[in-house]
C-alpha cells in the first residue's frame, strides 16, 4: 500500500511491502529508488527473505524491459535458489 509506514523508530513514505516473518514493512520510495526497512540485524526479519524479494523484483523488471524490445526470455531456478534468466535477442534488434 502506498503511504506512510511505521518502522521501529521512524516513518517512511512509499509502497509498503509486508515480507513473511518481518515485524515491519519494507518501504520502497519510488521517487528516489531507496528501500527503507528495520530488521534489527535479522531479529525482526531475515535478510535472505529481503534478498529473495529483491532478486524476484530484478528478474521481473528485466523480463518486462526485454519483452518491450521484442526479446524472448527463459527463466530457470537453480539448485541454490538463485534465478538464471536467458534473454534471446530478436534478429535485427538493438
Amino acid at each position: 500500500m502506498n503511504g506512510q509506514h511505521k518502522l521501529f523508530t521512524s516513518v517512511a513514505s512509499g509502497w509498503g511491502i509486508t515480507l513473511p516473518g518481518w515485524s515491519y514493512p519494507v518501504v520502497c520510495d519510488l521517487s528516489s529508488g531507496q528501500l527503507h526497512f528495520d530488521n534489527y540485524n535479522g531479529r525482526w526479519g531475515q535478510q535472505q527473505v529481503l534478498d529473495h524479494f529483491l532478486q524476484r523484483y530484478a528478474c521481473e523488471k528485466a523480463k518486462i524491459e526485454a519483452r518491450k524490445k521484442g526479446h524472448t526470455i527463459s527463466e530457470q531456478t537453480l539448485a541454490d535458489g538463485s534465478i538464471k534468466l536467458t534473454i534471446l535477442v530478436a534478429a535485427g534488434a538493438a
